[in-house]
């Protein structure tokens, strides 16, 4: 692996690139307009982000960056001295994180007190960290990203300062990721402790490769060194997985997400939990697969190789789906609801992730993709209700369709993809994630996941029920809906519906990368 920066390293950066100069565009921007048209900045963020995921996509599409060639050459991907992995997962991820900036400063641009430069400058900063968190291949670089990525979300969790509930969501949600921060944190220096190494595959190279080189059976003293480095290793292991499985939202690490998403900001709930979740995901897919944590898709059923991480990553992914699908039953809140109903989300694309295939992961990104139009079409509309109604509960969705029908329609599409109901992306979504854990043998994990899939549909549909079968008191009361926020809640249903009829070269794109993904870092699929 050379170190000398060449062209194609800065073109790796230069999605990240853009964004700084958006974050600084935007700053001067905001100076010289006056203070009752600062909405115009949300609509500059909204532009600066929707033509930086062109350019992100035109630089593979049209320059091949990244390379969508298998090679075998890891360090081929490994740039700025391996603290950056430049690879297709880099690329559908920066692709989700820029979608969710784009929608989400769109659906922000009515909301009055949103309505600074420094909630879309924390917005670039977050996208940014995610960004970063996506790409990194090392553990300096992941906490750095990580870090500017949960700065700036706890500062927007609280944005909404004059509100009782959001400086306490942001207070919860500072208090809760500074905790899982700090023990991931400590989780890293023991591996560093142990290896001297920060880059994943390195470490993961000298973790698997331990007990290789040396006829253990004979030497007392290496099987006691190789338990007690095993032993120290699964501490750090544990640790590690408290930070991404705060991220997520998987339980029993989801104790922050009802409060932050229903003391938040409604645009900014709608950002966290897209994607917040995908940078968990990006980051969570890097490390098990790099071999880092003793751990490796190959050793799987090996005694002591990777079984008993496997068995505890499928029980974290069925408690998951199980209690956030229950929990939200009893929400009258609709963005508690959405907030369980996102744990819920985590352990259908931890399906994706467990089974350990090509197929899996790909339906696991094609799944988060989808759930970033899928989130800010349903938050959307909650924004525009809840700015004229000035709360949450269910009781204002009351006879929506006849105050409103396509406000009430485009609800209606986001939740039947939130439920995996046809035509919608949410059904495809599913369809591929269940149908990659049958055909790696885990047909009962699919069974458990169509079970709680039928469970959700209870709480989804009873808000469509809401919507068309109960009459409102406050049905002459108008629902304003600027052209952008029509915009944004348009597009996204759009996309919803698209992905929901033609999700093959979506899926095929995402399949692709985690099949190079795979075949890099020297796992069979």
């Amino acid at each position: 692996m050379s170190l000398e920066p060449t062209l194609s390293w800065y073109l790796a950066l230069a999605p990240e690139i853009a964004l700084a100069i958006l974050l600084v565009a935007i700053q001067v921007y905001s100076r010289t307009l006056p203070s009752d048209q600062q909405r115009k900045v949300g609509l500059m963020t909204a532009w600066g982000a929707f033509i930086v995921l062109l350019l992100t996509l035109g630089l593979w599409y049209f320059a091949g960056e990244p390379s969508n060639e298998l090679n075998d050459n890891l360090g081929a991907t490994l740039i700025w001295g391996g603290m950056i992995r430049h690879d297709l997962i880099t690329l559908v991820f920066r692709v989700i994180f820029l979608a969710a900036l784009t929608t989400t400063s769109l659906i922000s641009l009515d909301v009055k007190r949103l309505q600074k430069v420094e909630y879309y400058a924390l917005l670039i900063m977050a996208t940014m960290g995610f960004s970063l968190m996506g790409a990194s291949a090392d553990l300096i670089m992941l906490y750095i990203g990580l870090e500017m990525a949960s700065i700036s979300s706890y500062v927007l969790a609280g944005f909404a300062k004059n509100e009782d509930r959001s400086p306490e969501a942001g207070m919860k949600y500072f208090v809760y990721g500074a905790f899982a921060t700090g023990l991931m944190l400590y989780g890293m220096s023991l591996v560093y402790g142990l290896t001297g190494q920060t880059n994943l595959y390195v470490i993961g190279q000298m973790v698997l490769g331990v007990p290789a080189p040396i006829d253990v059976a004979n030497n007392p003293t290496m099987v006691a060194d190789i338990q007690n480095i095993n032993a120290v290793l699964l501490i750090a292991a544990a640790m590690i997985i408290v930070g991404f499985g705060f991220k997520i939202s998987a339980v029993p690490f989801h104790f922050w997400t009802p409060d932050v998403y229903e003391g938040s900001p409604t645009p900014f709930t709608a950002f966290v939990s897209t994607a917040s979740k995908a940078a968990g995901f990006a980051v969570f897919m890097r490390v098990f697969t790099s071999g880092m944590l003793n751990f490796h898709p190959d050793r799987i059923g090996q005694q002591g190789q990777g079984s008993d991480w496997w068995f505890m990553l499928v029980s974290m992914c069925i408690i998951t789906m199980t209690v956030g699908n229950f929990a939200a039953i009893y929400q009258r809140n609709i963005k508690r609801m959405l907030a369980y109903s996102s744990v819920a989300q985590a352990g259908y694309a931890m399906i994706g992730l467990v089974t350990l295939t090509p197929d899996g992961s790909g339906a696991t990104m094609f799944y988060l993709l989808m759930y970033v139009f899928t989130n800010v079409a349903a938050f959307g509309v909650i924004i525009v209700i809840s700015n004229v109604s000035k709360s949450e509960q269910m009781e204002d969705f009351y006879g929506l369709n006849k105050r409103s029908p396509y406000l009430a329609l485009v609800m209606l599409f986001a939740l039947l993809s939130l439920g995996g109901i046809p035509p919608t992306a949410g059904f495809l979504g599913k369809f591929f994630i269940f149908k990659a854990a049958v055909e790696a043998g885990y047909w009962w994990l699919a069974l458990i996941g169509i079970l709680n899939a039928f469970v959700a549909l209870y709480y989804y549909l009873n808000v469509v029920k809401y919507m068309y079968l109960y009459d409102s008191e406050q049905e002459d009361v108008a629902i304003p809906v600027s052209r952008g926020a029509w915009v944004g809640l348009g597009l996204s249903t759009a996309l919803v519906i698209i992905l929901g009829v033609y999700a093959g070269p979506a899926f095929e794109w995402t399949r692709q990368a985690a099949t190079a993904f795979f075949a890099l870092v020297g796992v069979s699929g």
